[in-house]
């Protein structure tokens, strides 16, 4: 009656209203007398208006402007996947992106596409936008920075840091004298032209060389530390630097220059002296997340902006007052990543992108048409990588570095990235850098950055590493030796309950290696420890509980999937256990499985039906990261389906063919270990027609009589099913009776598909 009752009500309350709307139009109207109201012809074609109100607002500069930002990002993002797949930084695929968007390709071959996507009129609009990305990006730089180890290693780092800018700056500044009659701007004085060209050698990419350091799993080794203090000091010194190049640039002369470096010295101790010490204030009493409210964050911002704006107006430019902003917030680490967090995401994601884009409208490669051109980017990127990654080698081979671990710091220091680009663009937008210069320039930036994944990897070819024996080591340990691989810390649990279940009794005979991997850039430096801790708490907390003895193992990558096989192939692993995403399965049989029943396009159906591999992704019914760990592995694998699997008491494993009898010795593990009483299914007489499985039976029912049984009947009902606390099959079973007895899996309680 209820339901009725609110039914007419609605109706009454709707009606009601909309006829009072009506009535008092039809009112209203009666005083549109003497207002010369024009009237539209009925003749008008309802059609052309739609279409001539639609392309009205289809060129609005809103509308513009969010159609560029969701090209941009789109393709940012794909061309970032496509490097990450390649083992290269992501910011190396956003250049590309950008340049693939600008007059370079796009408006080569697609002139009035690239008009219609990128209107003059419209890149004033995606330059503010980049300029705010940029100072939000500076701002979580400066903040990246770890003073602290920067004073504890301050006379390595500086040694280091300095060499690897002085040496690249003087040769930088060498080129500039040879190709500035043909290549500078007119009106620009060689010194203001050196200065800029120096300086574009001697940057370090600080946030991307922090991310290869995390990548390569060496931020906790002595060079990673090295490596890290050094770019830090790269960092501050190449923007101080930049601050007086660009002061002297827009002054015209030293002398001139000399007022603005006053002010911004004045600047820099009001920073230090005065802000910084207030923010150590109020960072102190608002260091946690539920302490900081609102107007405390809109301090910090407003910090940020005032900062950007003094350093804008002295002449320094407003990244550098965003770095100043980020290198004086208080050094509490949980603070700084709160505000990371906040920053991170909006500047790197949605406006960086941008920034990329809007350098690769202006870097048109076409103008390098000539031979000579070309071997003059040759030469710059000649120049280049030899003043940075002979510099900082030598150096650091100076300050008493190993040849290799001196190598690998030049390898790493050569690596310019975005921070090349922000020069770059400043110096183009002071009228310093052709468009020539400025796309050889960019090309360098590319080639520098690109070139040091392969560097590092030949480095240690030719260093042969411990790490290699010690892998070989690790890989001949009798032991039965099991890797936990998950990334929800929940379904860590599952894993390391299961893992015990097959070497509980083994009397230190067994070694479990839990482990976590995370997509390197989501992550930053101050939040890589904390990450780490809250990622295991709840898996140590398990092992505690088990007290079950494990090794903790975590890396952040850029290649998860690959990770997770090279690391189990590199340690002779017995097992491999992982566990499956839920939510992907949605609307799928994995997704029944998993107790999903809303029907969702899954997103692997689509692809396969797009690519034409269908079948592919219906027999495995697995995601693309588990597929590719399937693929990689050279050791068994295990994948559990887990539906909060606490304890492994009763055992369901069904025989389908005669390739599953590997199954029946994780059953004796199981009994052996955990005392499971387990249940095998002869479903097509693959027992009773192989002898060496019937005796491997026999030889379990001797020693535990009480722990395994054998059914010949097919039928099984879901009361039993519902008993049972894990299914255990191998992978071809998996998907034969996905198609066949589905109903099985649906009411177990979890499943463990294993690849022998």
């Amino acid at each position: 009656m209820k339901k009725f009752r609110n039914i007419f009500f609605y109706i009454g309350v709707i009606g009601i209203f909309s006829g009072l709307m009506y009535w008092i139009v039809l009112v209203g109207e009666k005083q549109e007398a003497g207002r010369n109201i024009v009237v539209r012809a009925a003749e008008t074609n309802p059609w052309s208006d739609f279409v001539t109100g639609f392309s009205h607002s289809l060129h609005h500069p809103l509308a513009v402007l969010l159609g560029q930002i969701v090209t941009i990002i789109l393709f940012a993002r794909l061309f970032g996947w496509i490097c990450k797949k390649l083992r290269q930084p992501s910011v190396v695929g956003e250049i590309i992106a950008g340049i693939v968007l600008g007059p370079s390709l796009l408006g080569m071959y697609f002139p009035e596409f690239s008009a219609a996507l990128f209107p003059k009129e419209s890149m004033g609009n995606i330059q503010f936008l980049s300029q705010i990305g940029l100072i939000l990006f500076m701002f979580v730089v400066g903040m990246e920075l770890d003073l602290k180890v920067l004073r504890n290693k301050a006379h390595e780092a500086v040694v280091v840091s300095h060499a690897s800018i002085i040496i690249p700056f003087a040769l930088g500044m060498g080129l500039a004298y040879f190709i500035y009659a043909s290549f500078a701007p007119e009106g620009i004085q060689f010194s203001s032209f050196a200065l800029f060209i120096g300086i574009s050698m001697s940057v370090t990419a600080f946030p991307v060389l922090a991310r290869i350091v995390q990548e390569r799993g060496i931020q906790k080794t002595r060079l990673g530390t090295v490596v890290i203090t050094c770019a830090a000091a790269d960092d501050i010194t190449a923007w101080c630097i930049l601050a007086a190049v660009i002061a002297i640039v827009k002054a015209g002369s030293f002398v001139s220059a000399l007022y603005i470096m006053g002010l911004s010295i004045g600047y820099v101790v009001v920073m230090l002296n005065v802000i910084r010490p207030f923010l150590k204030r109020v960072g102190d009493l608002h260091a946690s997340r539920e302490n900081l409210s609102k107007p405390v964050v809109a301090i910090f911002f407003l910090i940020l902006v005032i900062s950007s704006y003094a350093t804008e107006v002295i002449g320094i430019h407003a990244l550098f007052g965003a770095f100043m902003a980020g290198a004086v917030m208080p050094e509490n680490m949980k603070f700084r990543n709160i505000f990371i967090e906040k920053v991170d995401d909006v500047a790197v994601v949605l406006l960086l992108p941008l920034f990329f884009v809007f350098t690769g409208l202006r870097t048109q490669i076409g103008l390098l048409n000539d031979p000579h051109l070309w071997m003059i980017t040759g030469v710059i990127i000649l120049v280049a990588v030899t003043g940075k990654f002979l510099g900082s080698a030598l150096a650091a081979k100076f300050v008493g570095q190993s040849w290799k671990d001196s190598l690998a710091i030049g390898a790493l220091m050569n690596t310019r990235g975005l921070m090349e680009l922000i020069v770059l663009n400043i110096g183009y937008d002071l009228g310093v850098l052709t468009p020539q210069v400025f796309a050889m320039m960019v090309i360098m930036a590319l080639v520098t950055t690109g070139m040091t994944g392969p560097a590092l990897d030949i480095i240690n070819f030719l260093f042969k590493s411990k790490t290699a024996v010690v892998d070989a080591e690790v890989s001949q340990i009798s032991k039965f030796k099991i890797l936990v691989s998950f990334g929800n810390p929940e379904r860590g649990r599952s894993l390391l309950r299961l893992a015990n279940s097959l070497t509980r009794k083994l009397n230190g005979n067994a070694a479990i290696t839990a482990m976590h991997l995370s997509p390197s850039n989501e992550l930053n430096q101050y939040n890589v420890e904390e990450y780490e801790k809250e990622s295991f708490s709840p898996v140590v907390e398990e092992s505690h509980r088990l007290q079950q003895k494990i090794t903790t193992l975590f890396k952040p990558t850029n290649d998860i999937d690959a990770e997770i096989a090279e690391v189990a192939n590199r340690g002779d692993y017995d097992l491999l256990l992982v566990g499956v995403g839920q939510s992907i399965f949605e609307g799928s049989l994995l997704g029944k499985v998993l107790g999903f029943t809303t029907r969702i396009i899954n997103p692997n159906r689509l692809l396969g039906t797009v690519t034409g591999k269908e079948k592919l992704f219906d027999s495995s019914s697995f995601d693309e990261r588990t597929r590719s760990i399937l693929s990689r592995s050279h050791v068994p694998v295990g994948i559990l389906i887990d539906k909060q699997l606490e304890k492994i008491d009763r055992v369901f494993i069904p025989l389908v063919e005669p390739r599953d009898k590997f199954l029946i010795g994780y059953a004796q593990r199981l009994i052996n270990n955990a005392e499971a009483q387990i249940t095998i299914l002869d479903l097509n007489d693959v027992v009773k027609n192989d002898a060496e499985i019937r005796e491997s039976i026999r030889a379990i029912e001797q020693n535990a009589p009480q722990h395994i049984r054998l059914l010949q009947d097919k039928t099984i009902d879901k009361s039993f099913l519902a008993q049972q606390e894990l299914v255990i099959l191998s992978l071809e079973t998996w998907k034969k009776l996905m198609e066949s007895h589905s109903e099985w899996l649906n009411n177990t309680s979890s499943v463990l598909i294993l690849k022998p």
